[in-house]
């Protein structure tokens, strides 16, 4: 077998044969899954773990120390991809997920629980940018859309299958079942990408930015857990949140000094400095804060003021996971005539009528008026995050790829973390006021409390769509691509 060409804009030091791209697709897509999966199938079963384990009052840490693990490490994978290539850091990923899912299955407390997700946290943190970056060194900028159109679906189907099956596992065999099966699949990637995905490398000696690293682990650790827990576990006026906050500007600010002295910084100052990064991260931002919103308040609303089940309500949600994968994958179609500006104002006209939509429904709804809302929300999604990935990916050459990736996913994280605390705070005061601040919880409203709570959510919401719109008109109207390394 002989090694075609690369595609227009692949880097010749990480092409591997092109024959192989469809199983390295294919082993992305399985790692993809991997997280995809694990995004959505715990909730379901959280009952199941209590009632075995105990440690009511802790297992919301289960999801938090997760998020947190991830989100921190997104960045710091990303620039070891740069360092040492993509393939060694994405294969340590896939093993510290597949390790963490396996003690999370023989876990014997709802303390090693905890322990063992962070585990995870840390492999998943790798999969997703690297994952991505694989795809922006092997497919050109005209196929890249296309591509990630594949990946969108699968976070669509995890998105229905994963409560499914962590149901299935939590009433007819066990909870564990939830974490043991990731492990053929993890397997399957790691056989797959060592198999068919080579990189050629300039080996030399690189200086690791160990101060910047650890710096932007727990600026970003603390800031997080501040946007976590704030209004939940304290309050936003507390001394403990207003320590947290303090804390995160001093060690980011530090961070900051540090990298403009680093010989190989971890994020690179002039990352900050180029209008087509500062777009890709601000749609991202904001993108991340929109998805959270949804995913955390509309299916309360299908339940608590539609009066639907869980599966009900969870259609409702999936109508955004097939409009994004749906739009993801014409996108390119659109971004190679129009451009990636007009292609993502278009996306966020998209995301502001359905969002306008959303602020219709109301306790005489159906469910498919919800979903309607949603499904062009997700569809506005779709041509806004998939072309801002491909243009942060375009405008570097691949030594530079796995940073900016990086920087826009943990932009995307830090999103949601914004956007859980901002819409939570924005709910609770509402039920604040009209339940003249008695303590509840909104799992335990009243139908007549909860709809003008969520309304006032998806109120927000809006204000983010719009938000939205200013972030794509940031993207320069022409992005040009560096030549090869």
């Amino acid at each position: 077998m002989t090694a075609s060409p690369p595609a227009p804009g692949i880097s010749r030091a990480s092409v591997g044969l092109r024959s192989e791209r469809g199983p390295v697709l294919l082993a992305v897509m399985l790692s993809t899954g991997l997280v995809a999966i694990d995004a959505t199938i715990l909730a379901t079963a959280v009952p199941a773990v209590v009632s075995d384990l105990g440690g009511f009052t802790q297992f919301p840490w289960l999801f938090s120390v997760y998020l947190l693990a991830q989100a921190v490490s997104v960045p710091l994978y990303g620039k070891l991809s740069d360092l040492v290539g993509r393939k060694p850091i994405m294969l340590v990923g896939i093993g510290l997920f597949v390790v963490g899912s396996l003690l999370c299955g023989v876990a014997w407390s709802m303390a090693a629980l905890i322990v063992f997700r962070v585990l995870q946290g840390l492999g998943a943190g790798a999969v997703q940018p690297v994952g991505m970056t694989i795809i922006g060194d092997i497919y050109s900028t005209a196929e890249r859309a296309k591509v990630q159109g594949y990946i969108a679906s699968v976070w669509a189907a995890a998105s229905l299958v994963g409560p499914t099956l962590g149901g299935f596992f939590a009433d007819y065999l066990s909870w564990r079942w939830i974490f043991f099966v990731n492990l053929p699949i993890g397997v399957a990637a790691v056989w797959m990408l060592s198999r068919n995905f080579h990189e050629r490398l300039e080996r030399k000696r690189h200086r690791i930015d160990y101060a910047g690293a650890t710096l932007l682990a727990l600026g970003g650790t603390v800031l997080l857990l501040a946007l976590l827990e704030g209004g939940v576990r304290w309050g936003w006026g507390s001394a403990i949140s207003v320590s947290l906050f303090v804390a995160s500007a001093v060690l980011l600010t530090a961070f900051v000094a540090v990298e403009r002295r680093a010989a190989e910084p971890v994020l690179p100052m002039w990352v900050l400095g180029r209008r087509v990064l500062n777009a890709t991260n601000a749609a991202a931002l904001v993108a991340g804060a929109l998805t959270l919103g949804l995913s955390s308040y509309v299916p309360l609303f299908a339940q608590g003021v539609l009066g639907t089940g869980a599966v009900v309500a969870g259609f409702a949600l999936a109508a955004m996971t097939i409009g994004w994968p749906i739009a993801a994958s014409v996108a390119g179609r659109f971004y190679l005539t129009v451009g990636f500006r007009a292609t993502m104002l278009m996306g966020s006209a998209f995301a502001v009528v359905g969002s306008a939509v959303l602020l219709t429904v109301d306790g005489s709804s159906t469910v498919l008026h919800l979903a309607l809302a949603c499904f062009l929300i997700g569809v506005g999604l779709g041509f806004v995050v998939s072309p801002s990935v491909v243009a942060a990916q375009s405008s570097v050459t691949w030594r530079s790829r796995g940073v900016v990736t990086g920087t826009s996913m943990f932009a995307r994280s830090v999103g949601s973390a914004v956007g859980v605390a901002v819409f939570g705070a924005i709910a609770n005061g509402v039920v604040a006021r009209r339940l003249h601040g008695a303590p509840t919880d909104l799992q335990h409203l009243p139908a007549g409390v909860l709809e003008p709570a969520v309304h006032a959510v998806f109120i927000a919401s809006t204000v983010v769509a719009v938000a939205m719109v200013a972030a794509a008109a940031l993207m320069p109207a022409r992005v040009e691509e560096p030549e090869a390394d």
